[in-house]
């Protein structure tokens, strides 16, 4: 055996997992995923610090997971397991490990707490947006208008400029997001589904045609200084509390938007495509008990169709 390999035997698995992600995660990835990435790395250094890689084996890896469970629900300690499991399977190909650690890894967690409400229906939106400043004026107020009315996440609405809004054809282009979380600055879509063209509403064209006509085509239109989602999301938890209706935050509009288009009868395809998911499933696991309330209403038409054909 190399003396290399020896010393890479002998590392420390937290110290493998921060130089794994610095060469192999490092500006191939987007940063919001990235530090998620470096979130796991921090969790190695509390959990197993002194834990050398070489003794990484199936009950250590399962008292890792356990001991993280111990302090997250089921989906984010099943979110951490992903995160360390293609450098564990690549310590494996070097032969660090002799075997897979997290084969049939099992995955616990805490009960989740009391879901909150995300969307509202259509009522509570026309309460709430009853309470809205639209003035002549750029200002959150629109912002959230936008949002409530395309489906948009918060960090592609901020980076929409005058250039995103084809007028004449009622089409918004989302072709990038901006860096609220740094420094500023625009950064690709979360995906390439998320580079899309959303239809809207004449409305919406007559209004926004009005407020973007005095401002610099490539700059965008919602960022003034640095932007904090908590900032707007408090903005809006205002609106609900005077307007009477759930508390919600700004990506519980993107929510809203999308339940009511499925409430209406717009086929899940579409609604995939209009909020830029990569494919139905997503949109189906997120809006699964609309769905199923939706099916319930279907069995019901059904049944009345065919009792008259008799």
């Amino acid at each position: 055996m190399t003396t290399e390999k020896v010393c890479k035997k002998n590392m420390l698995f937290c110290e493998y997992y921060k130089q794994w992600i610095n060469i192999y995660k490092e500006g191939a990835i987007r940063p919001v995923t990235m530090n998620k990435y470096n979130m796991a790395y921090k969790w190695l250094l509390d959990l197993v610090p002194n834990l050398p890689i070489c003794k990484l084996d199936r009950i250590t890896y399962q008292k890792l997971l356990n001991d993280y469970a111990d302090k997250h629900e089921r989906q984010t300690t099943m979110d951490f397991h992903h995160h360390l499991k293609c450098a564990v399977l690549d310590a494996v190909d070097e032969g660090l490990i002799p075997r897979d650690p997290t084969r049939k890894a099992i995955i616990k967690g805490k009960q989740p707490g009391t879901k909150k409400i995300k969307y509202l229906n259509q009522y509570e939106l026309h309460k709430m947006i009853d309470d809205f400043n639209l003035g002549s004026e750029i200002n959150t107020d629109w912002l959230l208008l936008l949002i409530a009315k395309t489906g948009m996440r918060f960090s592609e609405a901020i980076a929409l400029t005058p250039k995103d809004f084809d007028l004449s054809h009622q089409v918004l282009s989302i072709s990038k997001t901006w860096d609220y979380k740094g420094d500023g600055g625009f950064l690709p879509t979360k995906n390439q589904s998320s580079v899309r063209k959303i239809p809207i509403d004449w409305q919406t064209v007559i209004q926004f045609a009005e407020l973007i006509k005095p401002l610099p085509e490539g700059e965008p239109i919602f960022v003034k200084g640095k932007i904090y989602s908590s900032t707007v999301n408090d903005r809006l938890a205002k609106h609900c509390k005077k307007a009477g209706v759930p508390v919600i935050s700004v990506h519980g509009l993107r929510h809203t938007h999308a339940s009511l288009l499925l409430f209406a009868g717009v086929s899940i395809a579409s609604v995939a495509r209009r909020l830029g998911h990569s494919n139905i499933t997503t949109t189906q696991k997120t809006y699964l008990h609309i769905i199923q309330e939706l099916e319930s209403k279907d069995v019901d038409i059904i049944m009345r169709t065919m009792s008259n054909l008799s």
